[in-house]
């Protein structure tokens, strides 16, 4: 039943997703709103738009981020991050996409989610967009001594200094280029998240002429999902909203793409400070398809796309991993169907220009290949197989399930397609299954597709080591510009904009008109993990998982030294992507994918909850299947574990390239995680560890070490023997002398009782196997801390500082906690972000590995923020603190503590967490003292902990804009 003011267009249940999709449309803007009605309490609310520019001035994402900047209801500064305080929200975000932008929530809580509700219409359709806010957020000039009219001029803003990092990253570079070429008239062919060079041409005004015309409910689209009713969001909508718009006519549309009357190809560059630039260069060949909103044809892409590129044994990837004309394939290889036309691409990485011809010739001749040879059925099927498990699979770890349904049907309901038929998508497959029976079918989509569609452009793009300067260069003259044509009463409108910002970012806002929960709506326990059964080496957990079954085999690691252990990641990385027993790779690789949903290897490391300096390990093997597909899944598994194939020369090679290339293209997006783990790194066992498996020294070794093995094929066999080494010793040896082993199972109890049988049939389940025996792992710490500067490719900088601190089963751990988003709420945010313009920063107290740390992340500053950091101690000493801070700070850490999980995830995370002795008595003994938090205990461990004469740890990672400053700071400098 729906709202008076909305018509019922259509109601249809969708089993493979136990939910029922009702549509509505309001009767007199036009807005739609789909609702997922289902019997969930994690209720999840999106309201997107579609957005669509006309350059690449970011005006989409600015306004993305002013319009949460205070409304009509509420007229405080800053109501969306004041609301992450006040909420016990699972989910709180805003996005920019490349046609649309977004504004979802969840949350467990009712009251908190009406709350969000409020909030999120009143910023939606009501926005104060204020002048100052567009400065904040977007971009701004400033003197750079601050009220000296004759110092030079900077460039400021949160959207600016955010896309300076997104842009440093080469692969983001390579997207926006080739989306410029292939879409060369539609609002594709720019960049909406916008180029740092153009977004300091975005006026005020024209950021207040878009949202006019774009943030109005008839270019509106409502999705909802969980448990309360339709109706109930309606009267929201209506009342809160919709009630005050008419319809409005004018129509807002993506163009489809003119389409090439031949293939085209570009080279452009992109700034590479290395001094070698050799083998550096990406390429990528792209064609445009059809449009997205059509179910069919967009499952038929997927299929393409996924019988050339699925895996190693699909055969355009094959032959982009094993050509000798680059390192790696490209990240771009796949399928991109968010926009309103399809994109296809593949390419390679760790190239040279001069190859151009030979990987175009390289693509095409096989695509020929696969036209005239065909593609094997049980391929073919077994891609089908894949599409039909991520439809079944209930995920959600990390990320709201419903918002992942939500959020995947938002480009349909965007662009007026039958969210219907994209969510449930049966009947699609059942006809995918009929048109695959036929020989011809895919070697005719490859050939109209791909072969015979003159819309492809093939990039080069190209490293260049002056291009960095050049951008700076063109920054400076650009501001010189600015500068030069200033009167005297502009330069005084600057620095009185300034104080203004200034002042606006220091006021205290009165906070209570934004609605809030309180602690009397938190519960004093926590949710019981899930129950499960123990039968000698088995574990059982009887999940709700929608047809598919987990399992996972564990292993104790022991007797390892820490340069052992650090070749453990790069076992993990190769053994499932190596052949096993009698099989090669390509053969496991398409086992694997006939039958499972995929096959992984991972280890997990903590340090027991009272004595920092004993650490345990234990390796997982973890698997996932349809019901019916369990005892081919334990089958796949145990060739994996049992006799994985470390002889694969070749097949190392290509991965170790693989590996690399992915670690560092990774820098650039997690430079203030890597930043923090160096830090840690002197103060506790488990730190070092982490940091040594994972950090930034980690990649120096595994790019030597994939450099060595290029060269030297006796260090390839070296290696290779050492992982097979390390797999023998925990998968065969401990195992063996500490009759320790492990099975885990998670899925629906009628399901369970019947599949025992399959692991208790393989040939080494162990009947009394306790796995929880690991022995200890000796870890020794540096003796000599170092301050490390870290340089890559970036044009900001991610900062961190950390002290030591305690375990989480000290009773000061929750106060620390706290302490972390009593700085972030109350002063961090506001000098880092506000102020210095930073795209965010905070403090977190990481209670796994004793220690409390500060960060930055895409920075335009580096002693500033250092300051920051020391300031914002000094002020929770000394400032008034009130309870409402420590309450807010409460509410935040529950809120991320009881984010709920998947059903499968939830057990796995529950038997690790009791692995390591996380048991819920540890959980419930945390949050009682979490709730008992005070003022007193906020200011005694920030006295304690950071304060006084205690040792401080500072790292940051950096571009070579940074780095006379970094070397003034006393940093050491390390290239990455």
């Amino acid at each position: 039943m729906s709202h008076p003011a909305f018509k019922l267009l259509q109601t249809s249940p969708i089993e493979s997703l136990n939910l029922t999709l009702e549509h509505y449309e309001h009767i007199n803007t036009g807005a739609h709103h789909y609702h997922l009605a289902c019997d969930n309490p994690e209720n999840v609310f999106l309201v997107g738009l579609k957005t669509v520019p006309t350059d690449s001035k970011g005006v989409a994402h600015i306004l993305e981020h002013t319009a949460l900047c205070g409304s009509k209801k509420y007229p405080v500064r800053d109501p969306f991050f004041m609301m992450i305080r006040r909420s016990l929200n699972t989910f709180m975000n805003a996005f920019t996409s490349s046609d649309w932008t977004a504004y979802p929530f969840a949350s467990e809580n009712k009251k908190d989610f009406n709350n969000l509700m409020d909030v999120y219409l009143d910023a939606v359709f009501f926005s104060r967009l204020d002048e100052l806010d567009f400065m904040q957020e977007g971009h701004r000039v400033e003197f750079s001594e601050e009220g000296n009219p004759e110092s030079d001029l900077e460039f400021k803003g949160i959207v600016f200094n955010e896309m300076k990092g997104a842009m440093s990253s080469p692969v983001s570079q390579l997207w926006q280029t080739l989306t410029k070429y292939i879409f060369p008239t539609s609002t594709y062919h720019f960049n909406s998240g916008g180029e740092p060079s153009d977004i300091v041409d975005l006026t005020y005004q024209e950021l207040k002429d878009f949202y006019k015309v774009h943030y109005h409910p008839t270019n509106a689209i409502f999705m909802t999902f969980g448990d309360i009713d339709a109706q109930t969001h309606q009267a929201k909508f209506e009342e809160q909203a919709l009630k005050h718009f008419e319809r409005n006519p004018i129509a807002i549309d993506v163009s489809l793409e003119k389409r090439y009357p031949s293939p085209i190809r570009v080279q452009e560059s992109y700034p590479c400070e290395d001094e070698d630039l050799s083998d550096k260069t990406h390429m990528v060949m792209s064609w445009l398809l059809g449009e997205s909103d059509n179910t069919f044809k967009q499952l038929e892409a997927h299929l393409l796309a996924d019988v050339l590129l699925d895996n190693s044994a699909s055969p355009l990837r094959k032959a982009l991993e094993e050509t000798k004309l680059a390192q790696s394939p490209s990240n771009l290889c796949g399928l991109e169907d968010s926009n309103r036309e399809m994109l296809f691409a593949c390419g390679i990485e760790g190239t040279n220009s001069e190859h151009v011809t030979e990987f175009e010739n390289l693509v095409l001749d096989e695509l020929k290949a696969v036209v005239e040879n065909g593609v094997d059925i049980e391929k073919v099927e077994a891609v089908l197989h894949q599409l039909e498990l991520s439809q079944r699979e209930v995920s959600g770890d990390g990320y709201p399930y419903g918002l992942q349904i939500i959020q995947s049907s938002l480009s349909v309901a965007v662009h007026g397609g039958d969210v219907l038929n994209h969510l449930d998508i049966d009947d699609a497959l059942k006809q995918l299954r009929i048109n695959i029976q036929d020989p011809k079918y895919i070697p005719s989509l490859i050939t109209s597709l791909l072969i015979d569609n003159p819309h492809r452009v093939t990039l080069t793009l190209i490293p260049d080591a002056n291009m960095s300067d050049q951008k700076q260069a063109l920054e400076k003259a650009q501001l010189q510009k600015i500068q030069d044509a200033l009167t005297d009463a502009d330069k005084q409108n600057i620095i009185k904009k300034t104080a203004e910002l200034k002042d606006r970012q220091e006021q205290e806002d009165d906070m209570g008109c934004l609605p809030k929960v309180g602690l009397e709506d938190v519960s004093a326990d926590i949710k019981l993990s899930p129950e499960f059964i123990k039968e000698g080496g088995l574990i059982r957990y009887n999940q709700p998982t929608n047809g598919l079954i987990y399992v996972q085999k564990v292993f104790p690691i022991s007797g390892l030294s820490i340069d052992q252990l650090e070749n453990m990641p790069l076992m993990c990385a190769l053994i499932t992507e190596l052949g096993a027993g009698e099989f090669d790779y390509l053969s496991m690789q398409e086992k694997e994918s006939a039958v499972t949903g995929g096959v992984h290897c991972f280890t997990q490391y903590k340090c027991d909850l009272h004595d920092e300096s004993k650490i345990q390990g234990y390796l997982f093997f973890t698997g996932k299947a349809l019901n019916e597909n369990q005892k081919a899944l334990v089958d796949v598994m145990q060739l994996f574990i049992n006799t994985p194939c470390f002889t694969e020369y070749d097949r190392v090679k290509e991965l170790m390239a693989q590996i690399v290339s992915r670690k560092v293209q990774s820098i650039v997006s997690s430079g203030h995680s890597l930043a923090m783990s160096h830090c840690a790194s002197y103060y506790t066992p488990m730190a070092r560890l982490s940091n040594h498996l994972g950090g930034l020294e980690s990649v120096q070794r595994v790019k030597k070490l994939e450099s060595d093995i290029k060269k030297d094929e006796s260090a390839l066999i070296a290696l290779c023997e050492t992982l097979a080494s390390l797999h023998r010793h925990i998968c065969v040896e401990i195992s063996s002398e500490l009759k320790t082993q492990g099975w885990v199972q998670v899925g629906e109890a009628e399901k369970l009782d019947s599949q025992i049988a399959d692991l208790k049939s393989v040939s080494n389940f162990s009947e009394k196997g306790d796995v929880s025996l690991a022995s200890n792992i000796d870890i020794q710490l540096e003796k000599e801390p170092k301050d490390i500067a870290w340089v890559t490719n970036s044009q900001v900088a991610f900062c961190a500082m950390a002290f030591k601190t305690v375990l989480g089963d000290h009773e000061d751990a929750p106060a620390l906690t706290v302490l972390s988003s009593v700085l972030r709420n109350g002063f961090l945010h506001r000098a880092i972000r506000e102020q210095g313009g930073a795209y965010g920063g905070g403090a977190s107290q990481d209670s796994a590995k004793a220690v409390f740390e500060f960060y930055s992340y895409r920075d335009p500053r580096l002693a500033q923020t250092y300051e920051d950091f020391a300031n914002s101690i000094t002020w929770v000493l000394e400032h008034d603190i009130q309870f409402d801070a420590i309450e807010e700070a409460i509410l935040s850490v529950v809120s991320s503590l009881d984010k709920p999980n998947s059903p499968a995830g939830g057990a796995k995370q529950d038997y690790q967490n009791t692995l390591f002795g996380r048991d819920d008595e540890y959980r419930q003994r945390f949050r009682q003292r979490l709730l008992n938090v005070s003022i007193a205990d906020i200011k005694r461990v920030a006295k304690t902990y950071l304060s006084g004469d205690v040792k401080v740890i500072k790292s940051c990672v950096i571009g070579h804009a940074h780095l006379e400053e970094a070397k003034s700071m006393q940093f050491e400098i390390e290239e990455v």
